[in-house]
Formats: C-alpha cells, structure tokens, sequence
C-alpha cells in the first residue's frame, strides 16, 4: 500500500515561498533560496535524499494553485513535477485542457489520495503544496511529513503548517540528515 508523504524545503521561519508568489515567481521574492540544496550547491547527502525522494515516487497530489504556477511553458512543460509521474489536482473546476500526466478531483481530499494511491502502487504518493499537505493531515490521511530545512529566515509567504486548526499533532521523528550544505532533511511519521 503506498505511503503518502509532504516534502517541502522549509526555510527556519515556516515558509515554503517567499511573498508574492505568482505563475512568473512560483517560489515568491527570495523563495528561491529554499531550492539551492538541489542545484549546483548539493552535496552527496542531498543528492541523496533527492535520489530517494525521486526513486520511491509512484503518483503526486497537488492543489489547484500548484498546478496554475507551474504547469505548461516556462514551468513544468508537458509533464508534472516528476516528468510523467501521474498528478492528481484538488480542484473545484477542472480546466478545459490540460497535459494527460494530470487528473482533476473535485470530489476532496479523500477520493484525491485514493485515486493517487490506486496509480502509486507500492511507492509513495507525494504531496506538492502547503495546501494539500494541509489538507491530507486535517484528514488523517498524512503518513509522514519530509522537511527540508533551509538555514534562512524569510520573514514572509506561504507557510508550511498555517491552517491546522490549533489542535497538537505530535509526530514521531525517522531520520535527521544535517548535510553540509547547511540544509537539515528532517523525516516525520504521523501517527495515525
């Protein structure tokens, strides 16, 4: 059965974009930073757990407004954010077109990840978006939470764990990578 896991570079201060991410700026003002550890500054730790995260990926499950930044020329292209892994997009109106790697549920969260755990498999569906992410642990449908922490402050954006309600959720910690380029990979179970 898959596993249905949030990764997301994570900057000190709880933020996955800077301010005023748009479709021309998918990461906001300074967001960018959050996204280093895996270009040319990666180190084989990073490599790694990238390696892993991409190796392990059967299906993705993102919301509307993922979709709306990144999808088509000057983002993705053709394919998701895993080339032709199959995405699953929460949405409330499916657009008139869109690439064949995507399917639109307007029916919730919970069709949306057994949708995307039908076309996983055995491996992982990942969860692109503060949003879903959200979402999918409100739900209790969230089985581990994969940060990536960024050694910055952002001060402002889109945080990671902004709508959850105020009731604790408290998670069990899998692994600590500190890699040396300062970025701390932190893997979580949820506890169900």
């Amino acid at each position: 059965m898959a596993t249905v896991a949030s990764a997301m570079s994570m900057s000190l201060d709880g933020f996955v974009t800077g301010p005023n991410d748009s479709r021309k700026n998918p990461l906001g003002e300074g967001g960018e930073v959050l996204h280093h550890w895996l270009g040319p500054t990666a180190t084989p730790e990073d490599q790694a757990v990238l390696q892993e995260m991409v190796a392990d990926c059967g299906a993705i499950l993102m919301g509307r407004r993922s979709y709306d930044f990144c999808v088509g020329d000057g983002g993705w292209g053709d394919g998701g954010p895993a080339g032709r892994t199959p995405c699953f997009v929460l949405t409330h109106q499916p657009p008139a077109e869109a690439p064949d790697v995507f399917t639109f549920v307007i029916d919730g969260i919970e069709s949306a990840i057994a949708q995307a755990k039908a076309a996983a498999g055995d491996h992982t569906v990942g969860i692109h978006g503060a949003t879903a992410a959200q979402q999918a642990l409100a739900a209790g449908l969230l089985d581990q939470i994969h940060i990536h922490l960024v050694p910055v402050l952002l001060g402002n954006g889109v945080r990671l764990f902004d709508l959850l309600g105020g009731t604790p959720v408290t998670l069990t910690r899998k692994r600590v990578i500190a890699a040396g380029s300062g970025v701390t990979h932190l893997q979580f179970h949820v506890p169900h």
